[in-house]
């Protein structure tokens, strides 16, 4: 969550220039130069952190809040550890002193106190008076120095309180606890426990906010970005430049077409779909998707594996034909196989020449022993080796097979766009099936960023599309 959060502020912050010409034709004159202080760029960052939190929350149904840990071996986690230490030396050394000092004890019990009292609701009157009146700090402090503290008494009263509060996955914990009778180990696994339960509480928090987060978060990105291109007034043209290009793409250079009322969604809808063939390293991501980018890197990812095993099962059942058609659980067992050996296909050791020489022969293995098993002649040698040489043809990306797969996966996230607001999905493309379950998981992710995205940038992109169209109606004049 926190490396999410971070990197869609890096990536925003590397968008702050001033006086920067407009990378293509259809941004006017650069604004002239604007000097911002140091304390407008830190409030803009601080902005942009928010944004990034809330549209993470938002988007991703699986965030959570994790505890923060400095790195194994790195100075911050040697200083923190030495410090911690200490202080529950100096504690351990003050209880064992004759007669007892709790001054760190009595400290201690003030900061349980607050924590137990942060996880109480507005009406829990009751359970606060408890807190308040067995955790009552002046009235310890006088026991302490009366000689009639008794500190395990406060700690099993703490714990009890801490199975209430508690939900049911730190019934082990609180139960380790009670089993603890030393009061500095007892001490230190209580803060662990409730570091383990504030934790719960902020997830627990999200997860009942999230159904009411869409309207104001809409209005709160609008805002922030808003606010941001006020101090940033170029900070919109990579946006331009990307449905610049896809216009282009779309209308072929031309600003008439058949149905040019829809022209303006059909331009937008193509971008979308652009920015799941974008070249990460070399082109500059629109400014108004940057909190979304890794995801959709994640969705490309996918989908150029999932059309590789499209490809690869369409040449194997063509080249087999009625021998395997309809075999139950075989198109998975060879679907797993394909996948697990492009299970790495995008990392820098991949190496497609082996992989997909891997995939040919496990794929001709398995074909070879279900043959048999059914009662069919195994292929021929030369057959064999003409379709290992049309599953490893697959790795290039200009394979005719693998360029038609594509284009219908395209072809049904575009009608998955177009027919949303229909709430039907569109039909599966021949030679898709094998991977429809997938598919449409990703078109329905792909569909909730676009819908999201719309709604709180739809009036930056009206503007940016009028203009494109507006501007190719006068050069056609």
């Amino acid at each position: 969550m926190k490396n999410s959060v971070e990197t869609s502020e890096e990536m925003i912050r590397k968008r702050i220039r001033r006086n920067t010409p407009s990378p293509h034709r259809l941004t006017p004159q650069s604004s002239p130069p604007r000097f911002v202080s140091v304390e407008e760029l830190m409030e803009t960052a601080k902005g942009v952190t928010n944004m990034a939190l809330a549209h993470e929350i938002l988007m991703n149904s699986a965030f959570q809040v994790k505890p923060y840990e400095p790195e194994e071996g790195s100075l911050e986690k040697r200083v923190k550890e030495i410090m911690h230490k200490a202080f529950w030396d100096c504690l351990e050394s003050q209880l064992n002193e004759d007669p007892p000092s709790y001054s760190h004890a009595i400290t201690l019990v003030g900061e349980i106190k607050e924590t137990l009292l942060s996880f109480l609701l507005p009406g829990q009157s009751r359970l606060r008076g408890q807190i308040k009146e067995a955790l009552d700090l002046s009235l310890i402090q006088q026991e302490a120095e009366n000689g009639a503290l008794d500190i395990s008494k406060l700690a099993q009263f703490i714990i009890d309180m801490m199975g209430t509060f508690c939900a049911p996955c730190r019934d082990e914990d609180i139960k380790h606890l009670r089993e603890i009778t030393d009061i500095v180990p007892l001490f230190k696994s209580i803060f662990a426990v409730l570091d383990k339960m504030k934790i719960d509480m902020a997830n627990f928090a999200v997860s009942s906010l999230r159904p009411h987060l869409l309207q104001q978060s809409v209005e709160y990105e609008q805002k922030k970005f808003q606010e941001f291109l006020q101090k940033q007034p170029n900070a919109l043209d990579f946006t331009k430049k990307w449905l610049q290009d896809t216009s282009d793409y779309v209308t072929g250079g031309a600003t008439c077409t058949p149905n040019s009322a829809q022209l303006p969604l059909t331009i937008h809808n193509h971008a979308y779909l652009r920015l799941l063939k974008w070249d990460h390293d070399t082109e500059a991501f629109p400014e108004t998707l940057l909190m979304d980018q890794g995801r959709f890197l994640e969705m490309q990812q996918e989908l150029e594996q999932l059309a590789l095993v499209a490809s690869v099962l369409l040449i194997v059942y063509n080249s087999a034909g009625e021998a395997i058609s309809g075999l139950p659980g075989l198109m998975e067992r060879l679907k797993k196989t394909i996948k697990i050996l492009l299970a790495e296909m995008h990392t820098r050791s991949f190496k497609a020449d082996e992989a997909f020489a891997a995939v040919a022969e496990k794929l001709c293995v398995e074909l070879r022993g279900c043959l048999s098993q059914h009662g069919f002649s195994p292929f021929p040698s030369d057959r064999e080796n003409t379709l290992k040489g049309q599953i490893v043809a697959v790795k290039s990306a200009d394979n005719p097979i693998r360029k038609v797969i594509d284009s219908r996966i395209q072809t049904y996230l575009l009608g998955f766009l177009e027919s949303s607001a229909l709430r039907c999905a569109p039909a599966l493309p021949g030679g898709l099936t094998p991977i429809g379950k997938e598919l449409e998981e990703i078109a329905v992710k792909l569909e909730r960023l676009v819908t999201f995205n719309k709604l709180v940038y739809s009036l930056f992109y009206h503007k940016i599309l009028q203009d494109i169209l507006n501007q190719g109606k006068s050069l056609d004049v």
